[in-house]
């Protein structure tokens, strides 16, 4: 594709990177990804893969903006309490990067519309803060064959990993949710606003990295922050035989076993 002048001044970073290029930066802004939650995890994902250039961004929320969600949630403002996060987040990347479109789905993420949001994109971005919603969108994208990269936060720690469709699954790791409050949600926990842009951050460059199949991919290894201690650790992660999803004799093979609603996808 032939580019303007104003994109070649706004991505001329990305255009100087050899793992990127003209040619990578046209990839981006042709590619399509979907972003679960336009809360503390999405807010920087969207942001910074609009900044990239990617040119169709699904954002899936049925939330309001709340007060208590500006400590961490930064794609949103003050003037816009009440407001629905997905019509916010609109509003946010048309003003950072008119080259970007923005798909506002307010919905909740159940089994009954999961397989027709993912349908139309190359890659789901994981921005829930639940246990529902995640084993939910790990099961979709393995059965749709669609690449998912996850992270997860609370307090002052978060996880990061991508599930491709020929390798392990999130379910390789957790086979099953933990029982009902086992785990605080961080509105229950707290969470450090930081650490969310911190693995958002890192959320949204292993997106670019999948679409550009630039770098060494986070499929079959797991990161692990702790803010506290300034720590990192990547421990591997293998497809597990037994597993209900992708193990050798399978037991998930539809969305059936989802069949209540998921619960919202952001963290209030």
């Amino acid at each position: 594709m032939e580019f303007s002048e104003d994109q070649i001044r706004r991505y001329s970073r990305h255009i100087l990177l050899p793992e990127i290029g003209g040619a990578g930066q046209a990839a981006l802004l042709n590619a399509k990804v979907l972003v679960v939650g336009a809360g503390g995890l999405g807010s920087p994902v969207i942001l910074y893969l609009a900044a990239a250039g990617v040119g169709t961004i699904g954002v899936v929320d049925d939330d309001t903006v709340d007060l208590s969600n500006l400590q961490r949630q930064i794609l949103h403002t003050t003037a816009r309490v009440g407001t629905a996060k997905v019509d916010s987040a609109v509003e946010t990347v048309a003003a950072l990067n008119p080259d970007v479109r923005i798909v506002p789905v307010r919905a909740r993420l159940d089994a009954a519309n999961v397989r027709t949001l993912i349908a139309d994109y190359t890659i789901v971005a994981d921005g829930s803060d639940n246990f529902a919603t995640r084993f939910l969108l790990n099961d979709a994208c393995r059965l749709a064959g669609k690449t998912l990269v996850s992270s997860a936060i609370l307090r002052f720690d978060g996880q990061l990993a991508t599930w491709r469709p020929d390798g392990p699954c999130y379910r390789c790791v957790f086979r099953e949710a933990p029982p009902e409050g086992m785990i605080p949600s961080c509105s229950q926990a707290g969470i450090l606003g930081a650490v969310a842009g911190t693995m958002g951050s890192l959320q949204a460059t292993e997106v670019v990295k999948e679409l550009l199949g630039a770098g060494e991919t986070m499929a079959g290894r797991m990161l692990i922050y702790d803010a506290l201690s300034v720590t990192f650790r990547v421990v591997k992660v293998r497809r597990d035989p037994g597993c209900p999803l992708c193990g050798d004799h399978p037991t998930i093979t539809d969305l059936s076993g989802h069949a209540a609603p998921a619960v919202s996808p952001t963290c209030r």
